[in-house]
């Protein structure tokens, strides 16, 4: 059975950070695009960071470039999500996602295969 399960998430304060951690169980990650999203409460579910499986450039959305970094360690079958000064509106839950076809998308309509989540919240 395949399946993603995200590792990492928790309470920070503003100007912190955390990684989040995502494994993929049944298949080999590397052969997938990686792609975060984040959802908060009352609103659809955003694309934060994405990139290829074999690792390689990554795509950021614009409020958390510089601050998020995306990677791959294929040994571990693993991707991270590396948050630095994290503020409260990157709360919400995060889930780890992968799709096959063309290149790294944050769209998610491209998903073949969602994680349950982890919950982030930024708060003081």
């Amino acid at each position: 059975q395949r399946q993603l399960v995200e590792f990492g998430g928790g309470l920070v304060q503003p100007g912190g950070s955390l990684r989040l951690s995502c494994t993929a169980s049944g298949f080999v990650m590397s052969v997938y695009n990686v792609v975060w999203f984040r959802q908060a409460p009352g609103k659809e579910r955003e694309g934060v960071a994405c990139t290829r499986g074999i690792g390689g450039s990554a795509d950021y959305r614009d409020s958390v470039e510089g601050r998020f970094t995306i990677s791959v360690d294929k040994d571990k079958n693993t991707a991270y999500l590396q948050m630095n000064s994290l503020k409260p509106e990157d709360s919400g839950i995060y889930y780890c996602a992968l799709h096959l076809l063309g290149p790294p998308s944050l769209n998610p309509r491209e998903i073949d295969l969602w994680g349950r989540g982890t919950q982030v919240t930024v708060s003081s």
